[in-house]
């Protein structure tokens, strides 16, 4: 007989077999973003296969990273429950593993060695971290879908108390000059037809404003096409260009509002235009409806920086107007000075009669205009 050494009969094919096999056991992570579950489970049955193989640790070690990543995923994309049954199903299965070929080798005396121990508690911290990243993922997810809903319904909110302000201030004034001049053709309709006639076309020719208003404010809800806008021979009272408008038809409600403007004019933001139109139409509303008296004065004085408005009447006090919370001119008002982070007050005169006074800050470009040489 001959030395040398003794040649390994199929070390290549065992090789091949062993490659051959993880990626038979790998397989199943293809489906792991859809399924987790399932190849969770597909993965630990893998791994507690391949001790009843007797393969030891090593061959199957790539399985414990890729049943933690799964554990994340479940905790992740499914409930918290879930996540919990997934990390301890997970460690139980690793952990058994691992004692079982530990025993096989050495006995309990392997088991039980510190490093061994060791190795048990970094499959835990493994499990525990993966399960506590993807319950982070889970939670972070659910607080990003509260803040939209959040911010849905605060969209909805400012939505519905703008219309909800446009409409009061629309038909609450138009209501009010009707019902006044109705009340007065009725009362003259035997005695004074012609006057009688005056106050019906009033009534007339404020409805068909109002109306016209309401159809315009429809058309905008409704989102019209490109290119169609609201027929405009009706288009309601939207800025202060409108106040002579305003002084018209507080005329017909027998009010004589008297204008009063200081400073130097000049363009206002449309936000700020509005608001304060609306300011003085709901004041002059409520002096109409409330005050018991013929006169009323309005005054919008142009400073550097904001806008003021005051309306001021000498009628009968009235100050279940600013305190009543079922009554939403004074919150109207409140709620649009409030959007422009302006200051507003309402209450009655200390020498009669009741006052309402808003000051509406005015954006840096008007500023710089009206600074500028």
């Amino acid at each position: 007989m001959s030395g040398g050494p003794i040649p390994v009969v199929g070390q290549d094919s065992q090789g091949v077999a062993l490659a051959a096999l993880a990626l038979a056991m790998a397989a199943p992570l293809g489906w792991a973003r859809r399924h987790p579950w399932p190849v969770l489970a597909v993965l630990l049955t893998e791994t507690a296969a391949a001790v009843a193989t007797r393969l030891g640790v090593a061959q199957i070690c790539p399985l414990v990273p890729a049943a933690d990543l799964l554990v994340g995923v479940v905790a992740a994309a499914r409930s918290p429950r879930a996540g919990h049954a997934a990390a301890a199903l997970t460690f139980a299965v690793q952990v058994t593993v691992v004692q079982v070929n530990l025993f096989r080798d050495g006995g309990w005396a392997r088991v039980l060695a510190p490093g061994y121990l060791g190795l048990t508690a970094c499959l835990a911290f493994a499990v525990l971290f993966a399960w506590q990243t993807g319950a982070s993922v889970r939670e972070r997810r659910a607080y990003d879908e509260a803040l939209r809903m959040q911010a849905a319904d605060r969209a909805v909110t400012a939505d519905r108390l703008r219309i909800a302000r446009e409409l009061h201030d629309m038909v609450a004034h138009s209501i009010g000059v009707i019902a006044i001049q109705a009340g007065a053709g009725s009362r003259v309709i035997g005695s004074a037809p012609e006057q009688a006639q005056h106050s019906l076309e009033a009534i007339e020719v404020v409805s068909r404003e109002t109306l016209g208003g309401l159809r315009h404010m429809l058309d905008l809800l409704r989102q019209p096409e490109p290119g169609r806008e609201p027929a405009p021979e009706y288009a309601p009272f939207t800025s202060l260009d409108d106040l002579d408008r305003l002084v018209a038809t507080a005329a017909e409600a027998g009010v004589r509002l008297e204008v009063r403007r200081r400073g130097e004019q000049r363009p206002l933001p449309t936000a700020v235009d509005r608001s304060a139109f609306r300011i003085i139409q709901e004041s002059v509303t409520n002096v109409v409806r409330h005050a018991a008296t013929g006169r009323c004065r309005a005054t919008v004085e142009y400073r550097p920086h904001e806008l003021w408005i005051e309306v001021a009447d000498d009628g009968r006090c009235r100050t279940d107007t600013a305190t009543d919370p079922s009554g939403y001119g004074i919150c109207g008002m409140r709620e649009r000075v409030a959007l422009l982070d302006g200051s507003f007050t309402a209450g009655p005169r200390p020498e009669g009669g009741f006052r309402v006074a808003a000051r509406l800050p005015l954006p840096r470009p008007c500023d710089s205009e009206m600074t500028a040489p």
